[in-house]
């Protein structure tokens, strides 16, 4: 694991603002919101990231019949809190093995589901056709929110995007017959108002997902 912040769409290195730059810098990517650390799972980790967060902290409330909550990720600064985030589950697929899936929620730009998507980024592009309908839809903070595929993501997962409060949501899940878990109509909970349920969460072990693995 890095120990060091990383850029949020190719995960190099980045510089901390300067004499000459007031933002974070990927000689890649220009300025970006810096992606931090990735730490081991745990109900502490995840309350770090919901107190920093600026943006929702997505996760499926209650989690599917034996999944777990496998890691958070965050992409800001102490400046500008978390303008992206990531959560991990991981638990058994809908055709047996296991799924992994990682829940994006963003601003415009960010760049961080792009990368877990696998696709050219910062955002969906031609890879989100909101001409048809979308395929999938899930409640999220209570609301629908309808999600379309990204057929352009590599073959091993299935991606889908949409929007909800105003904001990008990305869901990403491997192998791609997991996918099926974004027909059931999933219910997510912004964690950055789930109050004292956010300790009933259960923990697994990391997944390499969020590392870019």
């Amino acid at each position: 694991m890095r120990g060091e912040p990383s850029c949020p769409k190719c995960g190099g290195r980045v510089r901390a603002p300067g004499l000459f730059a007031d933002a974070w810098q990927c000689d890649v990517h220009g300025a970006v919101h810096p992606l931090q650390p990735v730490i081991p799972p745990s109900v502490d980790a995840l309350n770090v990231v919901v107190r920093r967060a600026q943006v929702p902290v997505w996760m499926p409330w209650p989690l599917p019949v034996g999944w777990l909550f496998t890691g958070v990720a965050c992409a800001g600064d102490d400046r500008s809190g978390g303008r992206a985030t990531a959560v991990a589950c991981t638990g058994p697929g809908p055709l047996g093995g296991m799924g992994e899936m990682v829940l994006v929620a963003e601003e415009l730009g960010v760049g961080l589901g792009a990368r877990y998507a696998g696709i050219e980024g910062p955002d969906p592009g031609p890879g989100m056709d909101v001409e048809k309908p979308a395929e999938a839809k899930v409640l999220a903070a209570g609301r629908p929110a309808p999600l379309w595929h990204v057929a352009s993501a590599p073959a091993d997962r299935a991606v889908f995007v949409g929007e909800a409060l105003g904001l990008w949501l990305w869901a990403v899940v491997w192998p791609d017959q997991s996918g099926l878990l974004m027909y059931d109509e999933l219910v997510l909970a912004d964690l950055r108002e789930a109050g004292a349920e956010a300790e009933l969460v259960p923990c697994g072990a990391l997944s390499p997902r969020l590392l870019g693995v």
